[in-house]
């Protein structure tokens, strides 16, 4: 891990049922837990945690499988990687830490988990902050050309045997490095020192293994569990922030705001000029826009 990559924040480590959930905490106030995207961890937010730290506890969280977080083995069913149980990991940890009620942020897979987090655990959530994401039902319900060039990984991390397990495995800084790559914006980087503790983590079998088995449950069992909430009439009725990259494949592929008001009572949002990694390429930006909605 880097040393001292988020200054003010303090480090823990929380057992969750089982699963020991790596996590940094900032600040007072009331609470907003934040979560990371593929491939990343809880450094993602490094330039936004600290300045939303300033009227709020935020916790930045690793998810399971990723990061320093627990890395159980997969099961075949798809339940241990299912947006369900790592939702239950998040909540747990939020209660561990003494908050019943909370705002959450998620981006990309930290996105989808909070959504189904929302769904499963309404009175919980406060507020959600939605970034660079639609529902992962409607993205598996509209498969296109365009869509499965820009997001083949959907396609290739689900697949057994081991196959893209064994292929990440013989070069993850490689394989980091292609994902996150064609996903930027114009002229947008990653620091090269938090990139290099991603593919720090991407090192380690297990999370080459988690990872593709969230892949793998969000192709099978979440598209259950969503299909069942979905056709339930539920819709999230706490207040939804979306944020999109207007350079990214949700930018260039859906409308999200129309996306998500079907399933949401209550949406807002707005596209900026960035691609798919929003509080890495525009820390202000998205900054702006989270006080606005959290405060």
């Amino acid at each position: 891990m880097l040393n001292a990559p988020l200054p003010g924040f303090e480090s823990r480590r929380v057992d969750v049922d089982g699963i020991t959930i790596n996590c940094a905490v900032a600040g007072s106030g009331s609470p907003v837990l934040m979560l990371h995207g593929y491939p990343e961890n809880h450094l993602m937010w490094r330039y936004v945690a600290p300045a939303i730290a300033q009227d709020h506890t935020v916790v930045l969280a690793d998810l399971r499988g990723y990061g320093d977080s627990g890395k159980p083995a997969p099961d075949a069913a798809g339940e241990v990687y299912s947006k369900r149980s790592m939702a239950r990991d998040q909540l747990g940890l939020m209660g561990e830490l003494g908050f019943t009620e909370f705002a959450l942020v998620g981006h990309d897979r930290g996105a989808r988990v909070s959504h189904r987090l929302t769904l499963d655990h309404p009175g919980a959530v406060t507020r959600l902050a939605i970034l660079d994401i639609v529902p992962t039902r409607h993205v598996y319900g509209h498969v296109t050309r365009d869509m499965a060039t820009a997001y083949y990984h959907w396609f290739f991390l689900p697949l057994g045997h081991g196959i893209p397990e064994h292929m990440i495995g013989t070069d993850p800084g490689f394989w980091i490095n292609s994902i996150v790559g064609p996903l930027l914006g114009k002229g947008a980087s990653i620091d090269p020192d938090v990139l290099a503790d991603y593919i720090r983590c991407f090192s380690d079998p297990a999370t080459i293994a988690g990872s593709c088995a969230d892949y793998r449950s969000a192709a099978s069992l979440d598209l259950v569990h969503d299909d069942e909430t979905y056709g339930s009439g539920q819709r999230i009725e706490c207040p939804v922030l979306v944020l999109w990259g207007t350079q990214g494949f949700v930018g260039r592929g859906y409308a999200p705001l129309r996306v998500w008001r079907d399933y949401a009572a209550d949406v807002r949002g707005e596209a900026l000029p960035t691609g798919h990694f929003l509080p890495e390429e525009a820390p202000g930006l998205v900054i702006a826009a989270l006080r606005d909605f959290l405060d």
